[in-house]
């Protein structure tokens, strides 16, 4: 699936055969059917199939089986695509433009965005949030065997610092800026999760970053074939970095996350979040976050991606310093998560 739709025509285009392809035909599928986008990420990161698992839930096409039959809990009328992107910052660039219904950002790219803080230049006042949804650990992959005494020693090398547009090279800047470390002073490669994983297998990379749920696909496949190290962060270099970055907290890798790795890496994390724009309708959104809350969606988050099962109601709202969407709201406010 290509990085971004240009229009909605081209997405329309695409799904043209879906009813077919679904089982269903006829001028009536046509009619009552409603299309809805979850922006994600690259191959081989979280995102994508997370925004998978949601847009399974959520999706209910015209003529499917109803819940209480044991059909689909979604939303009647919906269908919902998982589209691979560059991430966060192409994610709220995409809400706010209207390219995309929805998406998939780190928590301070949805902050700062909306606010028109750090890169943002203006406010992008249409984000609104419908849920958060797990924590991203910063990951620093090296190659096995690798050897990295402090983040400062990055300086001269051949470094992964994720797609341009992401959440993740955001904060990989800052943190490589707050230890002396300039864009110009590394070999920086603007490379997708499975991109840096190749690279790094190949001989190509000394090191890696990526901001993301445990475990990583990209990640855990180059576990499991050629090996890796995750660098563990010092105490001072997670204090240093979670002071200037607020959105970010102390958090840790658990061991055996990944082939190979036993202990525990010490590293910083941030929330994602579920984002749509406000001009979405209130009932729309009210639906769609009432049936990310089914039972039956339980069932497919614990038993899909390992990072879905920490995608709990109790939590849904954690860190979310930007406004929600009035449907999600009313959904919380009836379920008393919301005051």
């Amino acid at each position: 699936m290509s990085s971004q739709f240009s229009s909605r025509r081209q997405f329309m285009g695409m799904m043209a055969g879906a009813p077919l392809a679904l089982g269903f035909g006829g001028a009536a599928f046509a009619q009552d059917m409603k299309f809805f986008r979850i922006t994600s990420g690259g191959a081989g990161g979280t995102y994508f199939p997370i925004a998978g698992l949601l847009a399974n839930i959520i999706s209910s096409p015209p003529g499917a089986t109803a819940c209480d039959k044991g059909g689909s809990c979604g939303v009647p009328g919906l269908v919902a695509i998982a589209q691979s992107s560059n991430a966060s910052v192409a994610n709220v660039t995409a809400i706010q433009s209207g390219q995309a219904e929805s998406g998939l950002a780190s928590a301070d790219i949805v902050f700062q965005a909306f606010n028109g803080q750090g890169k943002f230049e203006k406010k992008f006042d249409k984000l609104r949030v419908i849920a958060n949804l797990f924590p991203e650990h910063l990951h620093l992959v090296l190659p096995k065997g690798g050897k990295l005494g402090s983040i400062k020693e990055l300086k001269g090398k051949k470094v992964g610092i994720f797609t341009a547009g992401s959440g993740t090279q955001v904060a990989v800047l800052e943190l490589l800026r707050i230890n002396g470390i300039a864009k110009s002073d590394i070999q920086a490669a603007e490379l997708n999760p499975q991109q840096s994983a190749d690279r790094l297998a190949d001989g190509q990379l000394d090191a890696f970053f990526i901001v993301g749920g445990w475990p990583i696909g990209a990640i855990s496949q180059l576990a499991a074939t050629k090996g890796i190290e995750l660098y563990s962060m010092s105490d001072a270099e997670r204090a240093a970095f979670v002071k200037e970055v607020p959105y970010y907290y102390d958090a840790e890798i658990p061991g055996k996350s990944y082939d190979g790795v036993a202990g525990t890496t010490k590293s910083v994390a941030v929330g994602a979040q579920w984002v749509v724009s406000a001009d979405t309708p209130e009932k729309l959104i009210y639906d769609i976050t009432a049936a990310m809350w089914t039972d039956t969606a339980r069932k497919l988050l614990d038993s899909g991606h390992a990072k879905a099962k920490e995608i709990q109601l109790a939590s849904a709202l954690s860190a979310v310093k930007t406004p929600i969407h009035p449907g999600a709201e009313k959904f919380y406010r009836e379920k008393g998560i919301l005051k």
